[in-house]
């Protein structure tokens, strides 16, 4: 029997532990919004990118480096975001 990890199943609960709110899905289970701010992963789930939205545009404020379990990246990118 064959077993597939989805390291972007933790995503979105990790994304509501850390940043304390419930996040808006996008993209299926790969993008959210908090705020007027959107968490992406890509690059085969290996790059978190945040992502400001403002109206029809959006900004990519920085990207955080995906190496281990999905929540030490979303903490990254949150202690990113308060140094912006």
């Amino acid at each position: 029997m064959k077993k597939f990890a989805d390291g972007a199943a933790e995503f979105v609960p990790a994304v509501e532990r850390v940043f304390g709110v419930a996040p808006r899905l996008l993209d299926g289970s790969r993008a959210v919004r908090v705020g007027d701010l959107k968490l992406s992963l890509e690059a085969g789930e290996r790059e978190l990118w945040l992502i400001e939205l403002s109206g029809p545009l959006e900004r990519r404020l920085t990207m955080v480096e995906v190496d281990g379990p999905i929540e030490d990246a979303v903490l990254a990118a949150k202690e990113a975001l308060d140094e912006l």
